[in-house]
């Protein structure tokens, strides 16, 4: 171990429950940092420098912890116990019909209501070679949700001094009960303005074609010759607002990429995106099968964070993870954890600079 000098710590605000959120703030030999707080474990700020050297914030977020309470758009925040949407908020495991809070239209979307978004989790942060970590835990009880069974989960955040950040999942149950966990960071690698001339790369042959209230339907979609082929580079804005019934159905990029691995759950480099006025690069890899682009389609102006109005398109989100409604769709890798068995999955968000 280091000195841990790399971290440092501070009460962000405290909930309406009388629960203190913590924000902590893990720099690298790089000298970037990120700040991470204990409600929903959100990324509030990643400090990058760009190619002349200059820092500054490419996550969107807020200054304060209370826009953070109230229902957004999930900046920064780990989602579970599943993330993106059950269709009808109702599954059937072992016999048994769950129904769950719809808050997505006729659906649940990450979670529900009061998802690990909202969920103060505690912490511990340690300062090793390779970089800072904060640990993140929470009981998520039987229930919760409507979900089955006492799932214990465990997050990871490393810091590396690589400019990565390194996103590990665990967790167990005491009763059959799906989990899909992933990390719903907003990026802007130019720090400020849309994100439509950012060249995106992602490395998948398909996504899952979904209907008006975005459930997968029929079989995987081809992405060659259509606006959601970005096996080679091309710009977030070049087709997104085609006349092509995905683009609609999506009101945009709201889509799972089924990410090309060699072999399920290995680590794979799933997407790629650059940003040429700041030179800033990322690189997102998982064990996860898909990725969910989103291109910030539902921001509206509404919100205000750190000095920035967040409108529509002024941040994109890559969010490793099974596919939309799995849990009904048994021709999907199953999201079942079961007691004895445990979840683990690993995500890497690398920032550099070309």
């Amino acid at each position: 171990m280091t000195s841990t000098t790399a971290i440092s710590q501070k009460i962000f605000g405290t909930t309406p429950a009388g629960e203190t959120v913590t924000e902590f703030t893990l720099t690298n030999k790089q000298g970037s940092s990120v700040k991470i707080i204990t409600l929903g474990g959100i990324i509030t700020e990643w400090h990058m420098r760009d190619k002349s050297g200059a820092l500054a914030d490419v996550v969107l977020g807020f200054d304060t912890l209370e826009p953070y309470l109230d229902v957004g758009p999930y900046f920064g925040a780990l989602i579970g116990r599943v993330g993106n949407r059950i269709a009808n908020a109702q599954f059937t495991l072992d016999g048994t019909t769950y129904l769950l809070g719809a808050n997505n239209g006729s659906n649940n979307l990450h979670g529900g209501p009061i998802g690990f978004d909202k969920k103060v989790w505690s912490a511990t942060a340690t300062d090793y070679e390779n970089g800072p970590v904060l640990t993140l835990r929470l009981l998520s009880e039987d229930g919760d949700q409507g979900f089955p069974g006492n799932l214990n989960v465990t997050v990871t955040y490393q810091f590396t001094h690589n400019d990565e950040i390194i996103v590990d999942y665990f967790a167990t149950t005491d009763k059959a009960t799906p989990v899909n966990l992933t990390q719903h960071t907003y990026f802007n690698l130019a720090g400020k303005g849309d994100i439509l001339n950012h060249q995106m790369q992602i490395f998948a042959d398909h996504i899952n074609a979904v209907n008006d209230i975005q459930i997968p339907v029929g079989e995987p979609m081809p992405v060659a010759d259509s606006p959601f082929d970005f096996r080679s580079p091309r710009a977030i804005g070049e087709c997104i607002n085609a006349d092509h019934e995905q683009i609609k159905n999506g009101f945009g990029y709201d889509h799972n990429f089924l990410i090309n691995q060699k072999t399920y759950k290995e680590l794979t480099l799933a997407a790629r995106v650059e940003e040429a006025t700041s030179g800033r690069v990322l690189e997102v890899f998982t064990e996860e099968p898909g990725v969910q682009f989103y291109s910030g389609n539902f921001l509206d102006g509404s919100l205000t964070g750190k000095g920035i109005t967040y409108q529509k398109r002024t941040g994109f989100c890559l969010e490793p993870q099974h596919a939309p409604d799995s849990i009904n769709q048994p021709q999907f890798p199953s999201i079942v954890l079961r007691p004895g068995e445990q979840y683990k999955t690993r995500t890497i968000f690398k920032l550099s600079v070309k």
